[in-house]
Formats: C-alpha cells, sequence, structure tokens
C-alpha cells in the first residue's frame, strides 16, 4: 500500500513559481505510476501530469505544457510537480496520486490519493 503527503502549496502571483512535493511511504512506490491532479472551485478534477514508475515516460495537460514539469526521486519517495509562469487559472487544490499501471490521464485507475495542497495565484 502507498500513502501520500502533498506539500509546497501557497499563494503566489501570477507569473511566479512553486514546486510542489508529493511524499509516498510505503515499498511499491518505485513501481508505482504517479500522477497530479487539480480541482478548481465549480470545475471538475483535470488531469494535470504524470510520471512512469521509471522516469522515463510523462505526460501533461495542455493547459500546462511548456510551463510545468514533473519528476521523481525513487530514493526519496518523492515526486514534485515544478510548476512556473503560473496564472490565476492554475488556482485550484491539487493532488497527487499513484497507480500500479500507465493510465496517465484515467483518475478512476489510480488507487491512493494525498490530501491535496491549495495553489493560489493572484493577478
Amino acid at each position: 500500500q502507498v500513502q501520500l503527503v502533498e506539500s509546497g502549496g501557497g499563494k503566489v502571483q501570477a507569473g511566479g513559481s512553486l514546486t510542489l512535493s508529493c511524499a509516498a511511504s510505503g515499498r511499491t512506490f518505485s513501481r508505482d505510476a504517479m500522477g497530479w491532479f487539480r480541482q478548481a472551485p465549480g470545475k471538475d478534477r483535470e488531469f494535470v501530469a504524470a510520471i512512469s514508475w521509471s522516469g522515463g515516460s510523462t505526460a501533461y495537460s495542455d493547459s500546462v505544457k511548456g510551463r510545468f514539469t514533473i519528476y521523481r526521486d525513487n530514493a526519496k519517495n518523492t515526486v514534485y510537480l515544478q510548476m512556473h509562469s503560473l496564472k490565476p487559472e492554475d488556482t485550484a487544490v491539487y493532488y497527487c496520486a499513484a497507480s500500479t499501471d500507465w493510465v496517465p490521464t484515467g483518475q478512476y485507475e489510480y488507487r491512493y490519493w494525498g490530501q491535496g495542497t491549495q495553489v493560489t495565484v493572484s493577478s
């Protein structure tokens, strides 16, 4: 089993940067695909980014591609989401999730979820 805890959220002005961290516990982490999702008020939860267990494959939503980078350090049991050029529409609660299969955008395929961390981008 895997437990996930996100951190690094906060308030930032448009154009700024933040890096989110997701610390995982559980011996299966190194073989789990990891994803980041977000949910803004009044909107459905949406896919942001994902990375395979080896880090060799990544996927991004069109809205964040070129601005966000997902990476992982299996030795530290941690996955990161580096965010640059933040926009007000990036404001949301960000969740990390773990899956035993590589279905990057399929949120229902992720079995484990963190509690979320708030990111607020002001104009």
